[in-house]
């Protein structure tokens, strides 16, 4: 992009760029991430096939092209793009869509409505779910905009966000930190909990918004801004628990948790028992609960039938 398109770059601050086209898109340290459709890469062929929409052999004959031609003598520096003030997206008069959505990927109505009432949780005028990060003085930090719509990908940051205060649910007497990916797996952590009979609201719970991936030594791993914030602010915390994605990025991420804080808490990975993250685990339970109550209903019903008046 730099050397033949280079009227696209926006840079977002000294090593974070964006493009005109899609401003979604973040280019950091050689990789790439579009947070509207979720995509990410690390090479030019990526980029031409998955946000440009290129086939594969269109777009290797397009890299081919530039490459016979000499690099540019002049360079070109893009302007830096001004930083956004963060302002929280205008509500709803309602949250019903949010709730519909939500409650459709099997969270607790009654956690949902505590979140509404915290103004964690609410829906914008664009129905969409509005996922709220606050400091310690309660005031708005951080906000994760997600479709409410089920077929849609749509999924980025508000701008101006300040990454160190993402999705959390603190609890100030709790010597433990479960540690999640996004917010919809905090709180569907949070409804096995209730579910289970067991008070969620005992313990920290934090969402990274996305997990980190570390390079080929794990040593240079930095923490994410969030996590370091809230062990900063939170110093009684002993052990952090990693609920992160059954994944190769999951599992990744939470070797680099270990092997740079193991020395100082108490650290543990522990992935959802069934499906990649804690909403499918979740949607998993209901699922066999549902299983379980239709035999009930059917052995309660043929009982009846084959009992003697």
């Amino acid at each position: 992009l730099q050397t033949y398109e280079p009227h696209e770059l926006v840079r977002i601050s000294s090593a974070v760029y964006s493009t005109r086209s899609h401003d979604s898109l973040k280019i950091s340290n050689g990789k790439w991430f579009q947070w509207s459709t979720g995509v990410g890469g690390v090479s030019a062929l990526d980029y031409l096939v998955k946000v440009q929409g290129m086939d594969f052999v269109s777009a290797v004959l397009r890299i081919l092209e530039c490459t016979r031609y000499a690099t540019p003598t002049k360079t070109y520096t893009p302007k830096r793009a001004k930083p956004m003030d963060f302002v929280l997206p205008a509500p709803h008069e309602n949250n019903d869509r949010v709730a519909a959505y939500l409650t459709g990927r099997g969270l607790s109505e009654d956690l949902l409505n505590m979140y509404f009432n915290m103004g964690l949780v609410y829906e914008d005028r664009r129905h969409n779910c509005v996922f709220v990060g606050f400091d310690k003085d309660t005031v708005p930090r951080y906000a994760m905009l997600r479709s409410s719509d089920p077929s849609s990908t749509f999924l980025r940051e508000v701008e101006g966000s300040d990454k160190r205060y993402s999705f959390s649910a603190p609890h100030s007497g709790s010597e433990t930190l479960f540690v999640f990916e996004s917010a919809i797996d905090l709180m569907s952590f949070a409804t096995i909990m209730k579910r289970r009979g067991l008070d969620f609201r005992r313990f920290h719970m934090l969402s990274l918004s996305g997990v980190y991936l570390p390079g080929k030594n794990e040593q240079d791993f930095r923490i994410p801004a969030s996590l370091e914030r809230f062990l900063r602010e939170y110093p009684d915390t002993k052990a952090i628990y990693l609920h992160l994605d059954s994944d190769y990025a999951g599992r990744r991420g939470a070797a680099s948790f270990i092997t740079v804080l193991g020395d100082r808490y108490d650290v543990r990975y522990l992935p959802p028992k069934h499906g990649k993250d804690y909403n499918d685990y979740l949607m998993h339970l209901i699922h066999l609960e549902n299983l379980k109550t239709e035999r009930t209903q059917k052995n309660e019903l043929r009982k009846e039938k084959t009992e003697p008046r």
